[in-house]
């Protein structure tokens, strides 16, 4: 193989240590701009407060910061009306903007990057994006719960079969049922709330790893940038990429309880279950069977978690041989938060969509509460309750109960009274009061249960939680 090939120019923000310039493979492998000039408003914000805190310190002249705050402004307004033509060759969006302000006010620019580095630009540029990231999440979890909450209220004597194992269980109601999805998303957001307060500390000023001698104010623009504090150590400040990771995690979570609700839609849309119908917002048809209506959305919410997931388990393994402080490795950590971050955010809109659009079937779902035998355990509670049995023991007669009904092709309710008492001679009629599955969802009353009023409590005192800014 010929290796021999033009050479290429240095790169001029590398200084006079390089004559010749990379080779096309090595310009291809080190360059970022491609992805991570997604964090162009976060690095103009960070260095207009950089400039500004320079010129307090009487570090650079007035004049310069002015010049320096004007073109990163005019920057910013090239970006954002997509006239700005961004460079491989300048690496990444630091060097693109650099060269950009060069173009604009002169040798001024080259005044921007003094007391800072590449390192601490990028992790500031960074945790600002992840605390937007984190904001934005947030608002879309608490729109999924506004969502759930209007059809649990919409639905809360609703019978439905409650499950384990998939089998039928106990009835409940489909509100209570949607309440639980709520309780998982305020967690999720509390996870994100966690999350934001250790994302919420400026790098800035850190410069490479060991801090710079010019007479900085490092409270000034962690200040400027909203952050809770400047970070108390210089190598960890510009190495640290836990809280990328921790948005992961926190994003893995919240993804696999979509996908949790998720299979619930598509179990509930198919024949078998027949509990809810989507509109054709939420599905699509199939180009051979015109009868199909199928579930696409849910079911790309469901695989969601397996992006979100491995790009957790991504990050983790580029950080987990890391020496102190900066290595070229965590440029890959970029991309996985941004895939994961777009993946969520469209799953959870996905979600909440499916959820407004969703029209619950009363008679298929109430159907299927009082199948399976599934008042067995309220005939327990009533033995237990009315005639003072031990549980276990009522727990033996009911089985012997449900036994005898089988197979006779009954449900309890259709037991004969005569029937009933050779298993326990002092029941009376009394039972089949417990025996609907209305009676039995009405009769859980403890907090946290599927009464309908306890369901209605329950929606009411959530809305306050999480929708009327208290915290989650």
């Amino acid at each position: 193989m010929n290796n021999d090939r033009p050479a290429r120019p240095a790169n001029p923000n590398w200084g006079g240590r390089f004559s010749e310039g990379p080779s096309e493979i090595m310009e291809r492998i080190n360059a970022s701009i491609a992805f991570d000039q997604r964090l162009y408003a976060q690095d103009i914000a960070a260095s207009k407060a950089h400039a500004q805190m320079l010129v307090s310190q009487s570090i650079i002249s007035a004049e310069d910061g002015g010049a320096i705050a004007q073109g990163l402004d005019t920057i910013l307004r090239e970006i954002e009306s997509g006239s700005f033509k961004f460079s491989a060759a300048l690496e990444d969006i630091h060097m693109n903007v650099e060269a950009r302000l060069r173009e604009l006010i002169g040798p001024a620019a080259g005044r921007l990057h003094t007391a800072r580095s590449r390192n601490d630009q990028v992790a500031t540029d960074f945790r600002l994006w992840v605390r937007d990231a984190i904001d934005t999440t947030d608002q879309l979890l608490q729109d999924l719960q506004a969502a759930l909450l209007d059809q649990a209220e919409a639905n809360t004597a609703t019978l439905m079969p409650g499950f384990t194992h998939l089998q039928t269980a106990q009835p409940v109601t489909f509100g209570h049922h949607l309440m639980a999805y709520v309780e998982m998303f305020g967690r999720d957001r509390g996870r994100f709330r966690d999350c934001r307060a250790r994302v919420n500390e400026s790098p800035l000023g850190a410069a490479a790893l060991a801090g710079t001698s010019f007479p900085i104010d490092r409270a000034q623009t962690a200040k400027a940038l909203a952050f809770d504090r400047p970070m108390a150590n210089s190598l960890d400040a510009v190495s640290a990429r836990d809280f990328a990771a921790e948005y992961l995690a926190a994003a893995s979570i919240t993804a696999t309880h979509v996908s949790r609700m998720a299979e619930e839609i598509v179990l509930w849309c198919t024949s078998g279950f027949d509990f809810i119908e989507l509109t054709d917002a939420f599905t699509t048809g199939s180009s051979i069977m015109p009868q199909k209506r199928n579930p696409d959305a849910a079911e790309l919410a469901r695989a969601k978690p397996g992006r979100i997931v491995g790009s957790l388990v991504g990050l983790l393994t580029v950080l987990k041989g890391l020496p102190l402080a900066y290595s070229k490795d965590m440029q890959e950590d970029k991309e996985p938060v941004f895939d994961a971050f777009e993946s969520l955010c469209l799953g959870l809109q996905a979600l909440a969509g499916m959820v407004r659009d969703m029209k619950a079937r009363p008679t298929a779902m109430a159907a299927a509460a009082g199948a399976q035998y599934s008042t067995a355990t309220d005939l327990a509670d009533w033995l237990v309750r009315m005639l003072g049995m031990p549980f276990r023991e009522a727990h033996g007669v009911v089985g012997a109960a449900v036994a005898h009904a089988a197979k006779a092709g009954q449900t309890l309710a259709e037991v004969p009274l005569d029937d009933l008492r050779k298993f326990e001679p002092r029941i009376t009629d009394d039972v089949y009061s417990v025996l609907s599955a209305e009676a039995s969802a009405a009769s859980r009353t403890s907090l946290g249960g599927t009464a309908p009023e306890r369901v209605q409590a329950a929606v009411t005192e959530a809305r306050q939680r999480f929708l009327a800014g208290e915290s989650a």
